[in-house]
């Protein structure tokens, strides 16, 4: 669902986990407006960018230099990539040797969601 056709200039900087991240299209910050954002590239076309806005935000005005798609905050692609990139070996692994297994029903579940919690909380 693009928004516009044409191509902007688009610049982001993510440069620590704990430092505000800047999304400017077209020179103006709307990273306030942001969830989410994609950036994807096949080998034979140009950049798209893909920014998650925040429901109820009628912020975004675009002009410049590649595709960007604006779509309504729907996370459930961030949880899907999240849990695709996941190695089931070291999941497995790292659930095992947690150190607040009880021994009580549901243990590894429970240790399987705290893992996968800990695990998004850095990633």
């Amino acid at each position: 669902m693009s928004s516009y056709p044409e191509s902007r200039s688009v610049r982001i900087c993510a440069p620590r986990p704990d430092a505000p991240v800047t999304i400017e299209v077209d020179g103006h910050n709307v990273a306030s407006g942001v969830e989410a954002y994609r950036i994807t590239q096949t080998v034979e076309g140009d950049p798209e960018v893909t920014l998650y806005i925040q429901p109820g935000w009628k912020g975004l005005e675009f002009e410049g230099m590649a595709e960007v798609v604006a779509e309504p905050a729907n996370l459930r692609h961030v949880v899907l990539d999240f849990l695709n990139s996941l190695d089931w070996r070291q999941l497995d692994a790292a659930v095992l040797a947690r150190e607040d297994l009880d021994g009580e029903p549901g243990e590894l579940t429970r240790g399987t969601l705290s893992q996968l919690r800990e695990w998004a909380a850095g990633a």
